[in-house]
């Protein structure tokens, strides 16, 4: 398993979570776990998803990720489970 972390943030708008779903399937990346929320019209949403079937570097993908939520107005960020991690240590 190649465990990543997705945040996605931005002003709340139709279509965010159909479109990073959509492309994210596109690419055979599972979704393993979810929260989406919406805080006084800004959308946040933090996915652990799996990226073993996904054919392309990492680096392309995130790329991608933040290209794809710069057309749709939010902020997409893809980072390695494992430095996720690392950063979030108490």
């Amino acid at each position: 398993m190649q465990k990543v972390i997705i945040t996605v943030v931005g002003k709340d708008c139709v279509g965010i979570m159909a479109k990073v779903c959509t492309y994210l399937a596109e690419k055979q990346i599972n979704i393993l776990d979810i929260s989406q929320t919406i805080v006084s019209g800004y959308f946040n949403m933090m996915m652990v998803a799996d990226r073993q079937l996904d054919k392309s570097h990492f680096e392309e993908t995130a790329k991608e990720l933040e290209e794809l939520g710069n057309s749709i107005g939010v902020v997409i960020r893809m980072q390695r489970e494992e430095i996720f991690n690392m950063m979030h240590r108490i």
